[in-house]
């Protein structure tokens, strides 16, 4: 237990933003999952994918993320993307 006001409120706003951060990867883990789920349906993987990497831009806005495991995910959903087509 902290003695100290100050690393009191430090405990409080770190469960808070720890609790904020794990939506945030929640989200983007079940939006990839439902993404890879939708293999057969370019359309609606197109729609999930620009969902997506706008999410994994906001993430990396908010420093949930950092921005080069963005963008690898975002090039590997590109390339998910272009292998679908191809089918």
């Amino acid at each position: 237990m902290p003695n100290i006001r100050s690393a009191a409120k430090r405990i409080r706003s770190d469960a808070k933003k720890r609790a904020k951060n794990l939506a945030v990867l929640s989200e983007l883990k079940s939006l990839s999952k439902k993404l890879s789920l939708s293999g057969s349906e370019p359309e609606k993987a197109q729609a999930l994918a620009s969902t997506l990497v706008a999410r994994y831009d906001h993430a990396v806005t908010k420093g949930v993320i950092p921005r080069g495991r963005a963008d690898r995910r975002k090039s590997r959903i590109a390339l998910f993307l272009a292998k679908i087509k191809k089918k």
